[in-house]
């Protein structure tokens, strides 16, 4: 059943944000930090001060997307938008098919609104609030000034009013969505080894890249995919070298914790 009232919307996405980054926070950061702690991207852990700011800024977030997620389905002014409720209405196959659009529309739009916040003149403004983890853990997945929280909702508007859409593919979108985010501040690298340089890895996203811009907030302003970030010019030259120093760590973590 899809959220149907301001509150319901708004605990969908509390849920979400809870169980997707406090079970990613468990794994890596309690139960698996002793063992795994020296495969972190950064070695070093956050203080849990750090924890706790994340946590209240992606609250608030969660509370301003669900206002925003309020006033597109359920208001009036879903009437002038291109929400649909009847999946047979496009079929099935399009139905998948605007989950695809959806990601890559946001990556664009992640991309250009995201690098336009780290404008002088912006920065202060929307941003720096999120680049105060420049060591992120998963709770800094929506860890967002207001202003820039209003900004990141702005994608659901943006496709609510450009494709048609059924609001349950809104709902896995953003579980997706929420899914590579939490991934992209794990802090932590989840692809294979040769993983960046593959014919399919150095158009995606990664981990690593991610925190990378965390650490130097310069470059690297892509969300699932580098094409923007390669077309522009903005990857960072020494992403690749850190990615396999990183892979490297791994292995050799992996391979101390298989001895006897």
């Amino acid at each position: 059943m899809l959220p149907d009232s301001p509150s319901a919307i708004f605990i969908a996405l509390l849920i979400r944000y809870v169980v997707i980054a406090g079970l990613a926070f468990l794994v890596f950061y309690v139960w698996k930090k002793q063992r795994w702690g020296a495969r972190k991207i950064q070695l070093r852990f956050p203080a849990l001060s750090d924890y706790g700011r994340e946590v209240a800024y992606s609250l608030l977030t969660t509370l301003i997307f669900a206002g925003v997620g309020t006033l597109v389905f359920l208001t009036p002014l879903r009437d002038y938008t291109l929400v649909y409720t009847d999946i047979k209405t496009f079929g099935r196959g399009y139905f998948v098919a605007s989950i695809v659009l959806m990601l890559l529309l946001h990556d664009t739009y992640f991309y250009w609104t995201h690098r336009a916040m780290h404008h002088p003149r912006l920065y202060k403004w929307f941003h720096q609030v999120h680049h105060r983890s420049v060591n992120p853990s998963p709770w800094a997945a929506f860890a967002f000034h207001p202003l820039e929280a209003i900004v990141e909702a702005g994608i659901v508007v943006v496709i609510a009013w450009v494709i048609p859409v059924h609001p349950l593919a809104v709902v896995l979108f953003l579980l997706l969505m929420t899914l590579y985010n939490v991934y992209g501040h794990l802090g932590f690298e989840l692809y294979p080894r040769r993983f960046a340089v593959s014919a399919v890895g150095k158009w995606v996203n990664t981990s690593v890249n991610h925190n990378q811009h965390h650490r130097f907030a310069k470059g690297n302003y892509g969300l699932y995919f580098l094409w923007w970030d390669r077309w522009m010019g903005t990857l960072r030259p020494d992403y690749e070298k850190e990615y396999a120093d990183v892979a490297a760590r791994h292995q050799t973590g992996a391979a101390s914790a298989a001895r006897p």
